[in-house]
């Protein structure tokens, strides 16, 4: 099969043909109908989240169950499905104290049945686990979710990151409350789901952040009251200004240094900073402590604290029901062979999501 294949870090992908395995017992395989392009891959991608090569990226994936294992029984071939990564063992510490996308105990494949991708019988690595930017994927059966209802697969598959950790991060993350006054520094495919997440959760005001007029735009359409632009000045002192005081929670969907500092020093008394974005290994944050003593909070958050299984039909819903937007959130609907053209598209800022359609 024909698969976007990272062979050095840093380094652009390179379309490849690799072999696919036969799904073990508990293994689904997918024909692969629609991947996102998410500002994880691009990191792996830059090196500044360094993983070992040759690697197959992609997470955010949706397609047509093909075949299954033995063991399986929640799907059957013909079934349209979502892939998302935070797959759990269900017994360490973290998934038995309701934690299970932070599992420390993932189930991994059988060494025995060889690896799921290879390429002249060498190993080739998922990223995430799944590697969606290849036509095929074969997965855990526990890293999928059923879709029955009727919406299209390159919506479906922003919900296995985008949706999930933006809507997760204001709903199980930081459990914003009605009346509440928001702030989102960074208004990707990420940060535009925290915008409308805040929005369904009944905040008061939500305050859009990006250096891009484009997303600021985008970030209207999703329902930010406010939006400020970085370009022009200080964004704290702005925020400060917008609210008297400050904010109530605040979301980071950059992972640099400076934003989160920013979403630190903007909450108002009491308030609460939540980390989406994903930093690089050296990156190190410096917070003023005395104002620690007006209980202010920062805290990280993975993968919208998911429990995907639930929340994955719980943001079918919304959508369907009109009240979380998917559509918008698309830039460019791109082939395998693009995917490099997408990736440079998001590095400049112009586009809040790329999608790849496979035939």
């Amino acid at each position: 099969m024909r698969a976007a294949l990272l062979r050095s870090v840093p380094g652009w992908l390179e379309i490849a043909d690799i072999d696919v395995a036969s799904p073990g017992p508990h293994d689904v395989l997918v024909q692969t109908v629609a991947a996102g392009l998410c500002h994880s891959d691009l990191h792996v991608i830059e090196g500044s989240l360094p993983l070992p090569p040759p690697l197959v990226l992609g997470h955010e994936s949706a397609g047509i169950v093909e075949a299954v294992g033995s063991d399986v029984t929640a799907v059957q071939p013909g079934d349209r499905v979502i892939a998302c990564t935070s797959m759990a063992c269900g017994m360490c510490r973290a998934c038995a104290t309701g934690h299970a996308y932070l599992c420390t105990a993932r189930p991994v494949r059988n060494p025995q049945l060889g690896p799921a991708l290879s390429e002249n019988g060498d190993e080739v690595f998922q990223f995430a686990d799944i590697g969606g930017f290849a036509e095929q994927m074969l997965l855990p059966d526990k890293m999928l979710v059923k879709i029955d209802a009727d919406i299209a697969l390159d919506r479906a598959a922003l919900i296995g990151c985008a949706a999930t950790t933006g809507l997760g991060a204001v709903f199980n993350t930081a459990k914003v409350p009605p009346g509440a006054v928001v702030a989102v520094i960074g208004c990707g495919g990420i940060g535009l789901n925290v915008v409308q997440g805040a929005i369904v959760a009944g905040a008061a005001r939500v305050i859009a952040i990006d250096v891009a007029q484009p997303n600021l735009e985008l970030a209207k359409q999703f329902g930010a009251t406010d939006v400020v632009d970085a370009t022009q000045g200080d964004p704290v002192m702005q925020v400060m200004e917008l609210t008297s005081g400050g904010v109530d929670y605040s979301f980071e969907a950059l992972g640099r240094k400076e934003t989160i500092e920013q979403s630190f020093n903007m909450l108002a008394s009491a308030g609460t900073a939540t980390v989406i974005g994903v930093s690089s290994m050296e990156t190190m944050v410096e917070l003023p402590a005395i104002t620690f003593m007006m209980e202010r909070r920062i805290q990280g958050c993975m993968m919208g604290s998911n429990r995907f299984q639930v929340d994955i039909p719980y943001y079918i819903d919304l959508y369907l029901q009109g009240r979380i937007k998917l559509d918008e959130l698309i830039g460019d609907r791109i082939v395998l062979d693009q995917v490099n053209d997408g990736y440079k598209a998001m590095q400049s800022g112009t586009k809040a999501r790329s999608v790849i359609l496979f035939d």
